[in-house]
């Protein structure tokens, strides 16, 4: 692309980006209202409520729905870093300085070569299409951390480390990222900054790892793929309960815990896929490591007993890092996930109450946006492993020069 292209794709992938955060913000500013549940109220009831616990020094250990490593409190005492500001307020322009970080990163490395600025757009659209709960929830800041871990990898792996260790203390998922690593220093540094900052946080602060009882004692979330077992079952029959319990929207009743217990099994086949992954690839490319992060986080998202909406953000933003990749093999997935997001959009927050009560427009969206998670999950795989594979070590013919040398020495 030309100087006068590139000039072009940027002003109108900041023009989509300024206009469409905008309409994001006036939503959670609710300036405009969104259809559906108001999903501003994580923000202002849950972790208001949670910043003042944290603010004197001990996590909310009375609250099951606390379900996070430790330095999770960094995100939710993150506005007061803007004292002029109401706590939501603040939330929200702290959510929008980390999409615009993202933005930066992504327009950054797609304009150096052999990287595109496909990835830019993937981030650009993509996220919107999420709505308003996108800048109501803190995945979006963990997603910038783990944008950065992958985007600093090919050549700054104990960045990479620090940046997923630190991300792992805020959310556990991007400890994934790790594994297309191939270099030690990347895993050691990433050891080193999670036991440094869950240490530190094991000694300031009481109950610091009080979150994995809670995760846990968790039953099947309502937009999970496990879940569309009860939904259906409940047109046949199924006297199972929806109930709010461990801060979502979950089945309780028969089978519920045979369901939950295939899906952990789902996870450790996932997990174990991987791992033959990792022993059988053989070429490690520069896109290798984002499709390998990628391609992970989709397997444990489809197999997890809980598909919140805002984890689409995670697979949005893993996608644009793959994209930013010319020779990269994952635009079908990624194609997939923004289609996904937009389903999402549909049945939470507009559809919700369609999903809670099962009906057949509340299952349907479940089974489309699901269905695509699965294909993208599948896709991605797939194209993980014939990009890694090993050639074939035989040619079915000899090169030229190789076939002159052996007729001069027979001769």
């Amino acid at each position: 692309m030309d100087r006068t292209g590139v000039k072009r794709a940027l002003a109108l992938l900041l023009v989509i980006w300024g206009a469409s955060r905008l309409v994001l913000l006036l939503f959670v500013l609710k300036v405009f209202v969104f259809p559906g549940a108001d999903v501003t109220t994580d923000v202002s009831v849950i972790y208001q409520g949670w910043y003042e616990v944290l603010r004197h020094g001990t996590f909310p250990l009375d609250d099951v729905t606390w379900q996070y490593p430790p330095a999770a409190a960094l995100a939710i005492l993150s506005p007061g870093l803007l004292p002029f500001l109401d706590y939501p307020t603040a939330f929200f322009v702290l959510a929008f300085l980390a999409d615009l970080a993202v933005l930066v990163l992504l327009l950054y490395t797609g304009l150096r070569p052999g990287r595109t600025l496909r990835g830019a757009w993937v981030w650009v659209l993509g996220v919107p299409l999420l709505g308003p709960t996108v800048y109501a929830r803190y995945d979006l800041m963990v997603t910038a951390v783990a944008v950065a871990a992958l985007l600093a990898g090919a050549r700054h792996p104990r960045i990479m480390g620090a940046l997923v260790g630190f991300g792992a203390m805020v959310k556990v998922w991007p400890a994934l990222l790790l594994v297309g690593a191939v270099r030690r220093r990347a895993w050691v540094s990433a050891a080193v900054t999670a036991g440094a900052v869950g240490g530190l946080f094991a000694v300031a602060m009481p109950g610091a790892f009080s979150f994995l009882t809670f995760q846990r004692d968790r039953g099947t979330e309502v937009e999970s793929l496990g879940a569309l077992v009860f939904h259906i079952a409940r047109h046949y029959g199924w006297h199972g309960q929806v109930l709010l319990n461990y801060g979502s929207i979950e089945f309780l009743g028969p089978h519920v815990k045979a369901v939950s217990t295939a899906a952990l099994l789902l996870t450790v086949l996932a997990f174990g896929w991987l791992l033959l992954w990792r022993l059988s690839a053989v070429r490690f490319r520069n896109h290798t490591l984002a499709d390998a992060a990628f391609t992970a986080v989709l397997m444990f998202t489809v197999t997890s007993r809980v598909i919140s909406p805002q984890y689409m953000v995670w697979l949005v933003g893993l996608a644009a890092v793959c994209l930013c990749f010319r020779a990269g093999r994952m635009t079908v997935p990624a194609v997939l996930v923004v289609l996904a997001s937009f389903v999402t959009v549909l049945e939470f927050p507009a559809g919700f109450a369609h999903v809670v009560a099962s009906d057949w427009y509340g299952v349907t969206l479940l089974l489309l946006r699901n269905g695509l998670l699965v294909a993208a999950t599948v896709t991605a795989a797939r194209a993980l492993w014939r990009s890694t594979a090993a050639d074939d070590p035989v040619a079915p013919f000899p090169p030229q020069a190789a076939r002159a040398k052996e007729n001069s020495v027979s001769s």
